[in-house]
């Protein structure tokens, strides 16, 4: 049943792209320049299929898909399957050392304002968290630029050629994710300190290292993952406002690019990556569960 319902949600986006977008308007009258003549327009509503009924569309879609053929892009007659898997080294790149660097600061920062509860370290904490959360990750982006590359002159603003042009939007990436996990956290950790087994530990001499770390880091990290696994979902769609200000060339520039250009094979494709995403992150979760804590997989 919960593997049957990812699936649908993929179904469902897929449906969502396409009307969203035939909605939207023509785009081969948004591609062709004004002086162009009706009959041309049609032919290549035709080429493409776009004069069909949505139902029919979204069918032949749908059965291209699962043979593997995610059509060919409006713009320059491509492949759309290689378009997108040219630019997701360069996502994966940026993205995963980010998502790596969020969870360890994350958790690190929540388990230190639940142990240090109440006290000006556990505000200052709750205080950065808050503030990465809140604050625009495009907006940062900018501020780090304006730091970094225009006053201090210290690192690139843009591309992807060295290990220092992923200085700065990984730690724009990284910020509100690692602000989420920090406060998630926080809040798993000191449900989880308050438990009758851990004042029995404190009670025996159990040094705090072992309570926390063996005892408490373990059972509080079912909420933790969950969070996690939302966040390692997000890698693509969380990128798209970052690789566009640092003009990053990965998948989420190339959504911009081709949303901007009306190339709707492009976008349907990435639209569906992204669900997809999402759900793997979601199935990975789920077993995860059952790692951490076997009375959930004796459940299900």
């Amino acid at each position: 049943m919960r593997f049957g319902g990812l699936i649908a949600a993929i179904v469902v986006a897929a449906l969502a792209a396409i009307i969203v977008l035939r909605m939207s308007g023509d785009p081969v009258r948004t591609m062709m320049p004004d002086d162009v003549s009706p009959e041309l327009v049609e032919y290549y509503r035709q080429l493409w299929g776009l004069d069909r009924p949505m139902w029919e569309q979204y069918l032949r879609y749908v059965g291209s898909v699962l043979r593997g053929d995610f059509g060919v892009s409006f713009q320059d007659n491509r492949g759309v399957a290689s378009l997108i898997l040219e630019r997701l080294p360069a996502t994966l790149q940026l993205g995963i050392p980010s998502y790596v660097l969020a969870v360890i600061l994350g958790t690190a920062l929540g388990m230190i304002g639940a142990l240090k509860r109440n006290t000006p370290m556990d505000r200052g904490v709750m205080g950065l968290a808050v503030f990465g959360y809140a604050m625009p990750n495009f907006f940062l982006g900018i501020l780090l630029i304006l730091g970094f590359s225009v006053w201090l002159r210290i690192l690139p603003s843009s591309g992807n050629s060295t290990a220092a042009h992923m200085v700065l939007p990984m730690i724009t990436l990284a910020t509100t994710h690692a602000a989420s996990i920090a406060r998630f956290a926080r809040s798993a950790m000191l449900e989880i300190l308050n438990e009758p087994y851990m004042r029995t530990a404190r009670a025996k001499g159990l040094p705090a290292v072992v309570r926390n770390l063996r005892h408490a880091l373990p059972n509080a990290l079912i909420p933790i993952v969950t969070i996690m696994g939302l966040k390692f979902g997000h890698l693509v769609a969380g990128a798209i406002v970052i690789e566009t200000v640092f003009a990053w060339p990965g998948i989420g520039r190339l959504l911009v690019q081709s949303v901007d250009l009306r190339d709707l094979a492009v976008v349907q494709a990435l639209v569906l990556m992204m669900a997809a995403s999402m759900v793997a992150a979601n199935l990975a979760v789920d077993v995860l569960y059952g790692v951490i804590d076997p009375r959930v997989r004796s459940r299900k």
